[in-house]
């Protein structure tokens, strides 16, 4: 059975960089399951599965089709109950809500500003065209006003990472002893910019930084198969 994940890339198949798609190749790591990553560009996802969802990532396991990132975690979880855990429990399916809340309402904007710009020149000429019209309809601003505000979240991006700072004063992942779901949901945001704009902007001691470096060297350095923009 060839296992299939649909995830985002640009011109480049080689530097898929969705934050959400890199949650779910780190979740199929982790879970030790093999699977065929098909990379597509965002003009081409509504032809994915014969337009079975609007986003990506997709996964094909045999006959079941499973959209979301989240909801593939959890799929994951209950298909393949034998191997290693992604929650280890409702309590880390409850912390990996709450990462999933706090990564999106307090990162991603952040860094969408640092590396909007930078995705739109990675992206061909129809995708562009496309970029642009979605950012401008789910943003209500052009992407140039957006980008002028990066170098601002730039300096603050430090200060908005010290709750996670302080919970790695305890343990080394989000998970505790090893990492869970909620570490690959914080490590896809700043995935999606080390691929983008770069690596994320913080001091080499810095213990966020030090949690991001041992998550791109899980799964046999997996998260470093892609170079760093």
């Amino acid at each position: 059975m060839t296992r299939v994940l649909y995830t985002l890339c640009g011109r480049e198949e080689n530097r898929p960089f969705s934050p959400h798609c890199w949650k779910v190749v780190l979740a199929l790591a982790h879970k030790g399951l093999d699977f065929v990553e098909r990379p597509c560009p965002f003009t081409a996802i509504p032809s994915i599965e014969y337009g079975f969802s609007k986003t990506v990532p997709v996964l094909r396991d045999g006959n079941r089709l499973v959209r979301d990132s989240f909801e593939i975690a959890l799929y994951l979880e209950e298909a393949y109950p034998d191997r290693p855990t992604l929650f280890a429990g409702e309590g880390g399916k409850a912390l990996s809500r709450f990462v999933e809340s706090f990564s999106q309402m307090v990162i991603h904007m952040p860094v969408t500003k640092m590396a909007i710009m930078h995705i739109h020149d990675m992206l061909d000429e129809a995708d562009q065209a496309y970029f642009r019209a979605s950012r401008l309809e789910r943003l209500g601003r052009p992407i140039e006003e957006l980008a002028a505000e990066g170098e601002a979240e730039r300096a603050a991006f430090a200060a908005r990472l010290e709750p996670v700072r302080r919970t790695l004063h305890f343990q080394p992942f989000l998970g505790g002893d090893s990492p869970l779901f909620a570490d690959y949901i914080l490590f896809g945001a700043l995935q999606w910019m080390r691929v983008t704009a770069g690596p994320p902007p913080l001091a080499r001691d810095d213990t966020v930084l030090q949690w991001f470096e041992r998550c791109l060297d899980l799964h046999d350095g997996l998260g470093r198969r892609v170079a760093a923009a």
